[in-house]
């Protein structure tokens, strides 16, 4: 006795639906991921913002070199803009500004001002003007 099966005419079909809903929801990770990594970078730029703010109050500046003032402290702290944001906010409500951070602060505020008085000649801490190459 030979048994056969029937397929329903629309077995097709239903597959093409099961692949489908395979990249319908590899697309669906994708968007989250990338929706994740979207609100990070939101988050930061609102901590960045407002240690912009934090740095135009402290040296009465505009937003961009309140902004170079940030990137200038990164930079010397080889640390990524948003964690140093964060850490002059968290030093504006009470707790220490990491030692490096504090130092970095201090040589950006002076050459920034030495900018601001129109001034080109190197600064006290700097190598040049102590005599050291």
């Amino acid at each position: 006795m030979q048994r056969t099966t029937l397929l329903p005419d629309n077995w097709w079909d239903l597959r093409a639906e099961a692949v489908a809903g395979e990249a319908a929801a590899q697309d669906v990770e994708t968007l989250r991921a990338e929706n994740d990594q979207l609100r990070r970078a939101l988050a930061g730029r609102m901590v960045i913002d407002q240690a912009c703010g934090m740095v135009m109050v402290l040296a009465p500046c505009r937003r961009g070199p309140a902004r170079n003032l940030l990137v200038d402290i990164s930079r010397q702290c080889h640390t990524q803009l948003p964690e140093v944001s964060a850490a002059v906010v968290a030093a504006w409500e009470g707790e220490p500004l990491p030692r490096l951070m504090h130092r970095a602060l201090g040589r950006a505020l002076r050459r920034h001002y030495a900018e601001d008085q129109g001034r080109g000649a190197p600064l006290a801490d700097e190598p040049s003007a102590r005599g050291r190459p």
